[in-house]
């Protein structure tokens, strides 16, 4: 068992879920179906992966949101 953390954003008409301890992500209709599909694509991949040094532990996350001038 591993302990993900995600963040979950919209995108057009979906909302987008991104694993932040893994490179994956999915996404649904809704944001509770973003969630849930990003749960078992985490779980696919974690199924073919017999090394699990890609897995990144997060401790504290901070979610922020600026703007830059470019």
């Amino acid at each position: 068992m591993k302990n993900i953390k995600y963040v979950v954003y919209k995108e057009d008409k979906y909302f987008v879920s991104q694993c932040l301890n893994v490179d994956v992500s999915s996404f649904g209709e809704s944001i509770d179906e973003a969630i849930s599909s990003l749960k078992e694509a985490v779980s696919l991949y974690f199924e073919n992966e017999s090394d699990n040094s890609a897995y990144q532990v997060i401790g504290e996350t901070l979610l922020g949101e600026d703007v830059i001038h470019a």
